[in-house]
């Protein structure tokens, strides 16, 4: 098991940020969904286990060709769907990704605390035990001074140019050399990924590589969420909670086309 902790700070308030955060995974689950790929959320409801209160949510990946080549060799057909558990009781949020056909062979765990006003400097904000800590690597995102791309090789000045947008509704911005040591408001996303796949030979490889995935993804979310401060400032979470409900049922019609319709 590879364990890595990414902390990224960012320009907003912890209320902004979750409302921020739910915008974006609804636009990006919508824009990976086509062509029989996509997003399929099961359930999106609230939760109470008796510690904490939050919203419970299931989904199933459709996503085969983003999956490299060589980690679906060693898989049958059709079994690179992936299942994701995810309780959000913000500011704490836990994530669980598996795979149908790999069972207890694979896992990526994400467990995240947001901190507002922090700079990203706190040392154990998740209350990891010793022997987590020991294997734990810190890896700092900076959405702006990093380099612009580590896996997908994309990048999308209009969306994700976080040194040249300027917000209009909320004057921030752009974020250009040591921002993070000056930005207000301010807030930091701990990212404690734990990523297991338990194949012999290959399973360092898969790990390392599903790292730097996992780190791609986390800089490219976070320089769209930035970036798109003007389409979710303001917004309540009332109309988050309706935004996702429609998204739920674009998913589902996107999907059901795909399977009814004819095969070349």
């Amino acid at each position: 098991m590879l364990i890595k902790e990414y902390r990224i700070t960012n320009n907003c308030s912890n209320a902004e940020y979750q409302v921020a955060q739910l915008y974006n995974v609804a636009e990006m689950s919508k824009a990976e969904s086509g062509g029989g790929e996509g997003v399929e959320i099961v359930k999106n409801e609230p939760y109470d286990d008796g510690e904490r209160q939050g919203q419970y949510t299931h989904k199933i990946y459709h996503l085969e060709s983003k999956i490299p080549y060589w980690i679906r060799a060693v898989l049958p057909t059709g079994s690179t769907k992936c299942q994701e558990h995810a309780w959000n009781a913000f500011p704490y949020c836990k994530t669980v990704i598996t795979n149908d056909y790999m069972q207890d062979y694979f896992s990526v765990t994400v467990e995240s605390m947001h901190v507002d006003g922090d700079r990203g400097q706190l040392e154990n904000v998740l209350n990891l035990k010793p022997e987590i800590l020991k294997q734990r690597e810190v890896v700092t995102i900076d959405v702006a001074n990093d380099a612009k791309s580590y896996y997908l090789q994309t990048f999308n000045p209009a969306k994700e140019d976080v040194t040249v947008f300027r917000s209009e509704k909320a004057l921030r911005g752009p974020l250009q050399g040591e921002w993070p040591k000056t930005c207000d408001p301010v807030m930091t996303c701990y990212k404690v990924v734990s990523i297991e796949f338990r194949s012999w030979g290959i399973q360092g490889k898969v790990e390392s590589y599903m790292h730097s995935v996992e780190r791609d993804l986390f800089t490219k979310f976070h320089r769209e969420l930035f970036c798109s401060m003007d389409n979710w400032h303001g917004v309540t979470m009332e109309t988050i909670r309706e935004m996702e409900k429609r998204t739920k049922e674009e998913l589902a019609l996107k999907l059901a086309a795909a399977k009814d319709a004819p095969q070349a």
